[in-house]
This record gives structure tokens, C-alpha cells and sequence, in this order.
């Protein structure tokens, strides 16, 4: 593990429970320092976007979903490496989500999200 992946701080978005808690511990591992939120509401009223390093965004999720979230951070010039996660094939907004960032289908493997993340921090 390297230095710099101790010092990054990875923030989940994601409105299913099982997907930020398994994110949590398997990021934890990897030595990251590591934020949860339910939605993407939830994360614009945190504190955490100062500090967060990339975002793990889900493309889909009631209200406001990982892309939108994505567009509304660049709209306030808030620029944040981003990985977006999907279960669902959507070639549109999948389309728009690969524009934007790196696009992992679930299940992914921890090898892969790795992989992902670090690209993200590291173009």
C-alpha cells in the first residue's frame, strides 16, 4: 500500500445499504479513508465535500442520481474525480456517466474498483 492511498479520502454514494457498507469495509482495507452517504442530497448539505478526493456514485438513485449529482458539483466548479457504479444498463446514462468518469457494473471485483479509483485520482 502505498502512501498516497492512505491519504485519500473516498466518499460512497449510494442508496443501498449492503453496497456502502461492503464498499466501506473493502476500502478500508485498502487503506482509504472513507465517507458514506445515502444520497446525493445527503452529501451536497456534508461537510465532506471539501475533503473528499473521488466519489463512488451510484447512477441510480431516487431523486437525484450519481450523474445529476456529477453535473451539479461542475455547475458550482466543484471538481471531484469520480467512479460511477451501476447494476442497470442504461446506454444513455451510462453513456453520459463514461463522458464523465470511469463506469463499473455491479458486481465488480475489488481488484477492479481499485483499479478504477486510482485511475480516477491519477489520469
Amino acid at each position: 500500500m502505498n502512501s498516497m492511498t492512505k491519504s485519500l479520502s473516498i466518499t460512497i454514494i449510494d442508496d443501498d445499504q449492503s453496497v456502502r457498507e461492503s464498499l466501506l469495509d473493502l476500502l478500508e482495507v485498502f487503506g482509504y479513508s472513507v465517507r458514506i452517504f445515502a444520497s446525493a442530497y445527503e452529501f451536497l448539505e456534508s461537510s465532506a465535500i471539501p475533503e473528499t478526493n473521488c466519489l463512488l456514485l451510484d447512477i441510480s438513485m431516487p431523486g437525484m442520481g450519481g450523474v445529476d449529482l456529477n453535473l451539479e458539483l461542475k455547475r458550482r466548479e466543484i471538481e471531484i474525480p469520480v467512479v460511477f457504479m451501476t447494476g442497470h444498463a442504461q446506454d444513455a446514462v451510462i453513456n453520459e456517466a463514461k463522458k464523465a468518469g470511469t463506469c463499473l457494473f455491479k458486481p465488480f471485483a475489488s481488484k477492479e474498483l481499485r483499479s478504477a479509483i486510482e485511475l480516477a485520482v491519477n489520469p
